[in-house]
């Protein structure tokens, strides 16, 4: 199963400007680990100063890169449930996480959006712990790959997160029965990775040149049991699928917890994708299902477009803190019935 997809650049057909054979965050395009000693041919302690061809220092040229400036902004509301499952973390400034990061890299950001079901308990661990195994596990130093780093980093620590639930919710008596989908967003320089499990989306605004408007990019893929690969899976597994869902229950075929379907084909392998951020694009918008019962990607693009500063010298400039509110609002007004958690990451030139 392809785990890793890339998501198109406008106007080409090229993946993503980070590939296995630049190894460059964002949009300098240099081999920052090209000058690197090869292990196999040097000897213990001889070090080399990384320089390019006019003398400047390699880390000196990646933090000339020109980084969008993007901002979270956040809404939630309970809706008709009884209590309150949705849980979403932003956190604009996470190199501070991590130590000993890697010095081409000035600007890491995390957001995520984790929808709770059967319980608050889930979609609450995941909100508290995700973020801090990958701190932990972040790839810090030279890779051969770093791609294929990043990538297993991101599925490890949703195994992780998941396993550490599952330990809790059998301890406890009775089991927790809880589960959660998330949706998580990590920026790297100008490099988007969105890591996925279950039905929360997350879609960014681009202008189309050729349209002459604004478009939606998906950024996710929902895991449904009635897709005929995630299907095939939990039969294959001794599950089974009915109305739509695993045994007759789960809505999604992938999610953090869950653990009395975790022997009958549902899963915490997560989808990864990447998307290369550029002048075109406006904003990144995250949310749970509660949100797309009622908007499609469009109509969602069109509100937050509406919403206009009142105050401002550009009449065209956005509101993002009202965007979120409206979203939510309107989708409890046209009877989401579900709790509804919006994010919204603005990217702006700096």
């Amino acid at each position: 199963m392809d785990l890793f997809e890339d998501l198109p650049e406008p106007g080409s057909q090229k993946a993503s400007i980070l590939s296995p054979e630049t190894h460059s965050w964002g949009n300098a395009s240099i081999d920052i680990f090209s000058d690197l000693p090869d292990p196999s041919t040097q000897t213990r302690g001889v070090k080399r100063k990384i320089e390019d061809e006019n003398g400047k220092n390699i880390c000196e040229i990646l933090n000339e890169e020109k980084l969008y400036d993007i901002q979270g902004f956040s809404a939630e509301k309970k809706g008709e449930r009884e209590e309150m499952q949705d849980f979403h973390i932003l956190i604009d400034d996470y190199h501070k996480f991590i130590s000993d990061l890697h010095p081409s890299i000035s600007r890491l950001s995390y957001y995520a959006v984790f929808d709770g079901h059967g319980g608050a308990r889930a979609s609450k661990f995941a909100a508290n712990q995700l973020h801090t195994h990958l701190a932990q596990k972040f790839p810090k130093g030279p890779s051969v790959n770093i791609e294929k780093d990043i990538k297993r980093t991101l599925t490890d620590v949703f195994k992780k997160t998941d396993e550490e639930f599952l330990k809790q919710a059998s301890k406890s008596k009775p089991s927790w029965k809880d589960g959660t989908t998330a949706i998580v967003v990590l920026v790297i320089q100008n490099i988007l990775y969105i890591t996925n499990l279950g039905d929360s989306k997350a879609i960014l605004c681009r202008y189309n040149n050729k349209a002459g408007k604004h478009v939606c990019v998906p950024l996710s893929t929902d895991h449904s049991p009635t897709d005929y690969k995630e299907r095939m899976r939990i039969q294959k597994a001794g599950g089974s699928v009915r109305d739509g869902r695993v045994m007759g229950v789960i809505e999604v075929s992938r999610s953090i917890g869950d653990g009395q379907y975790k022997a009958l084909g549902l899963c915490s392998v997560p989808d990864v994708k990447r998307c290369q951020l550029t002048d075109d694009d406006l904003f990144i918008l995250l949310a749970c299902d509660g949100l797309w019962k009622v908007f499609s990607s469009e109509e969602v693009i069109n509100i937050v477009l509406s919403c206009k500063k009142e105050r401002s010298e550009n009449k065209n400039e956005i509101c993002y803190e009202s965007a979120c509110n409206k979203l939510v609002n309107e989708a409890i007004r046209k009877y989401s019935g579900d709790n509804v958690t919006v994010v919204i990451l603005s990217v702006k030139k700096n």
